[in-house]
């Protein structure tokens, strides 16, 4: 039996956090960067080959740089199109995930002056971009998944972002019943169902602390 993939990031969401979504349905072990003398060892190890993180120990190889992790595990796992088409789409749906993820990933380091207004920008591309577009790829098939009627990692991103959306406001969500539902149906999948749970493998909102500690260990 093939070992199961390591990860190293600190213990908060970050750029991480995808990727441990996308994992869940295989299971992964996690190797919390606690303190700035565990960075330096993995970059003085070599480990890190642009001297950041985060990093994936995967068959064999010590993965690093966010897009690339997630396109390896994506296409091991089977989640990534059973075509060149399938493929384009999938990879169409996540870069417009990207886009709404990294407004809210940044969130949390804006000057507290500009975070009211960084809100206010978040709400709006949510209701008035991106989860119409989203839902409208789900109304014109009708069927349970974004991309040829199986899961694939959009969905799960997509889903991801969903639960970032409710942290914001959960009323984000009213009018779009179908992306409400698969939203229900990723979290009822047993893996994720347990990635889910209290005391599973998924981070809490970033705060302060999270944030302070990140800043120490990472020097930004």
């Amino acid at each position: 039996m093939a070992a199961k993939p390591m990860l190293h990031y600190f213990s908060g969401r970050g750029r991480m956090e995808p990727i441990r979504w996308l994992l869940a349905a295989a299971g992964f072990e996690e190797t919390l960067i606690d303190t700035p003398e565990d960075f330096e060892k993995l970059r003085n190890d070599g480990s890190l080959m642009f001297q950041q993180v985060p990093m994936v120990e995967i068959d064999g190889m010590e993965l690093v740089q966010s897009r690339a992790i997630l396109n390896y595990i994506a296409a091991k796992h089977n989640v990534s199109g059973r075509d060149i088409k399938e493929r384009a789409l999938i990879d169409m749906y996540i870069e417009g995930v990207a886009d709404l993820n990294e407004m809210i990933l940044l969130l949390p380091i804006s000057p507290p002056a500009e975070k009211d207004a960084k809100i206010t920008l978040i709400k709006d591309r949510t209701t008035n971009r991106y989860l119409p577009a989203f839902e409208k790829v789900l109304k014109s098939h009708g069927q349970d998944y974004l991309v040829g009627n199986r899961l694939s990692r959009a969905d799960i991103q997509l889903v991801e972002l969903i639960y970032y959306i409710e942290e914001i406001d959960p009323s984000l969500l009213t009018n779009f019943p179908l992306l409400k539902a698969l939203k229900a149906r990723i979290s009822n999948l047993p893996t994720v169902k347990k990635f889910l749970q209290p005391g599973g493998a998924r981070k809490p909102p970033v705060d302060e602390k999270i944030l302070e500690k990140a800043r120490k260990i990472l020097k930004f």
